[in-house]
């Protein structure tokens, strides 16, 4: 049976265009899922909207629309994104989905059954944008401590999870399982910030607006947005439904990815809510920082907001895609700047890439007419160190990857790619051909073709079209030596290639030009 990976994203509120930042969770998530794809497993991955509560509803109006004509444009939009970016997600859930209302009402009605939940009164300081109540002592300078906006006092009747009756089983669970939570500190964070200070029993239904799923046992009530929300990855897989074959072959998750800015919603009150329905917890919760601007957060007043098809359409999808997972450490703010990214293309992709490919396919046609020599010999001291710096350099790269450690295995590949364009220079085919060292030319080339083929084959997570690319142009075409099984060997026995003449995968840019194009690019959004 085949070992299964079951990824999310968060499900995104859908307030307009989704900017860099929004779109890393998602490439992420989508590159998780293909290396594990890639290894033979049974993957699945769930994205979707979140389109329930106060703030879309005055949305919707702001945008003389319905709640539910605003959502559905808005999902519309970020599907359209996601195709662009080659996401290969397995659904989309809109949490106004009958399959998802109808299983929350249940899931609400179970908890109250279960004396989880009791009916009180709410009085509170209350940030719409988050639909997040605070104390007077979590707010920053008078205003919401997750997005700085004003809070208005509130007051309500409301329904309330009792989440004391957790808190010591919730403490438990994370000295029990320390994968659950990555980066580490963030458990710290939550402990610290929140459950020390005493954790407070959340509302979770209002009865000021209207734009939600009712309660069964008490209408005039809706599901607050994160009882509504997190569910999702329950509902998406027909849980407690008439058909819940997905469920039982998923759940549990084995990679949940979000931002810092949700962070205490996922790593308390989801496990807390799991435990209540008596379910298995994810396996790893992932929360990763945001990509910021040298000004600060992305921001239209500021202008330096930069949204990922202005960047696919000049300069491609993979290059878009590796620039966000390269600069963006996972436990740390990732900084975008269009110095950086121009850099990136010029020296990552074009000079150490593209070159290492263009180089040895010149040399193959030049020396062998194209057709990749059939090693079989004893490799020399040359050859001998790059094969074991290879087979180190994957089990580095793997070792990161399955930390969740995105930009440092990334590192690794390009190690790998420094290294082979050394062995180049060490071993000067060039000198070998005037020689007419024709056994020594052979390995050379030889090593550089297998040397692609894994640099293809590792990278394939990230940059599929670049991955193909270069198998296309170093003439691999059989399955077995594109898969990851086949990392693990040199293709000593596996016939002759005939190399592809192709187009550099990259071409430098010029990098003044660029930068300013970029800058205009963000001025205008």
């Amino acid at each position: 049976m085949k070992n299964k990976f079951y990824v999310t994203t968060p499900i995104y509120y859908p307030s307009g265009r989704f900017h860099i930042g929004t779109a890393y969770t998602t490439v992420l998530a989508d590159s998780m899922k293909r290396y594990h794809k890639l290894k033979g497993e049974d993957t699945y991955m769930l994205t979707g909207t979140d389109e329930h509560g106060q703030k879309i509803e005055e949305k919707a109006k702001e945008a003389g629309q319905t709640p539910k004509e605003y959502v559905d444009k808005m999902a519309k939009m970020a599907k359209e994104l996601w195709a662009k970016m080659n996401i290969q997600y397995d659904d989309y859930i809109q949490t106004t989905e009958e399959r998802h209302e109808k299983i929350v009402q249940k899931i609400f009605e179970i908890f109250l059954e279960k004396g989880d939940i009791y009916k009180g009164e709410y009085e509170g300081l209350y940030c719409v944008p988050c639909e997040t109540y605070f104390t007077q002592s979590q707010l920053v300078e008078g205003k919401c401590p997750d997005c700085g906006r004003e809070v208005i006092p509130m007051k309500e009747e409301a329904y309330f999870f009792n989440m004391k009756k957790y808190v010591d089983r919730l403490l438990a669970y994370y000295d029990e399982h320390p994968d659950f939570i990555k980066p580490a500190f963030r458990k710290t964070e939550m402990i610290k910030n929140f459950i020390e200070p005493g954790l407070e029993d959340l509302c979770i239904t209002r009865t000021s607006f209207d734009w939600g799923i009712k309660v069964p046992s008490d209408p005039k009530h809706v599901i607050y947005v994160w009882l509504d929300a997190l569910t999702n990855y329950l509902t998406a897989l027909g849980y407690l439904s008439d058909d819940d074959a997905l469920f039982q072959k998923y759940w549990p998750a084995d990679l949940q990815i979000v931002g810092k800015d949700i962070a205490r919603f996922h790593l308390i009150y989801w496990p807390i809510f799991l435990m209540a329905l008596d379910l298995p917890l994810p396996k790893t919760i992932l929360v990763h920082n945001w990509i910021m601007m040298k000004d600060g957060k992305m921001s239209k007043s500021k202008g330096n907001v930069i949204y990922p098809e202005t960047l696919i359409d000049r300069y491609g999808l993979d290059a878009t895609r590796y620039f966000l997972l390269r600069e963006m450490p996972v436990a740390q703010d990732g900084f975008f700047s269009p110095e950086a990214f121009i850099e990136r293309y010029n020296f990552d992709l074009c000079n150490d890439l593209s070159n290492l490919l263009n180089r040895t396919v010149s040399m193959v046609n030049k020396y062998f007419e194209g057709i990749v020599p059939t090693y079989n010999g004893t490799p020399n001291e040359a050859d001998k160190e790059l094969e074991e710096y290879s087979e180190k350099q994957i089990v580095e790269f793997e070792n990161k990857l399955n930390e969740y450690e995105i930009a440092n295995s990334l590192q690794e590949i390009w190690n790998l790619i420094s290294r082979t364009n050394k062995y180049i220079d060490e071993t000067m085919p060039w000198a070998l051909s005037k020689e007419e060292e024709t056994e020594k030319l052979k390995s050379v080339m030889y090593h550089l073709i297998e040397n692609l083929r894994k640099i293809a084959i590792l990278i394939k997570p990230f940059m599929n079209d670049t991955a193909d690319n270069i198998l296309r142009q170093i003439g691999v075409k059989e399955a077995n030596l594109q898969n990851w099984e086949s990392l693990k060997i040199y293709d000593k026995n596996g016939g002759q290639k005939v190399i592809e003449k192709g187009e550099p995968i990259f071409m430098r840019l010029n990098a003044e030009e660029e930068v300013e194009f970029i800058k205009q690019a963000m001025k205008g959004n």
